[in-house]
């Protein structure tokens, strides 16, 4: 089965997206299997990360931001703006696509974990991640 996801993004960070996932897996009506999940886009990704405290999202932003500065020199595609290309490299730096086990009709994600999308530029938006249960 295969469904999509339209995720409205306000701009920069991580956005759970565990809730509208696991309805998608409860839908589905699936006992065993595999989520997959991939983003459509070369400027946001997706990740599994602490859920329960806000700090550890934070500072992945920051460190991340540190780490790809925006208005570098080095950059030549700023079509876009300023974010575009630091946009690109941490998409690229992350990932387009994660899998998560599904077990007795549940995601199997761990205590603390979430299902994120991380978008990395700053302007408001739409993105959209495929879902497919296996």
């Amino acid at each position: 089965m295969i469904r999509t996801l339209l995720i409205e993004v306000e701009g920069q960070g991580l956005l759970d997206i565990s809730a509208a996932l696991s309805n998608v897996v409860r839908r589905a009506e699936l006992d065993e299997g595999l989520c997959t999940l991939f983003i459509q886009h070369t400027s946001a990704s997706l990740l599994i990360q602490e859920s329960y405290d806000p700090s550890a999202r934070r500072d992945l932003e920051n460190w991340l931001n540190r780490l790809v500065p925006e208005n570098d020199p080095l950059y030549t595609h700023t079509l876009e703006g300023p974010d575009d290309m630091p946009a690109h490299i941490k998409a690229a730096l992350t990932a387009s696509s994660v899998s998560i086990p599904v077990i007795a009709g549940e995601l199997s994600l761990g205590t603390w974990q979430g299902v994120y999308l991380w978008e990395h530029r700053h302007q408001p938006g739409k993105r959209r991640v495929i879902v497919h249960l296996t």
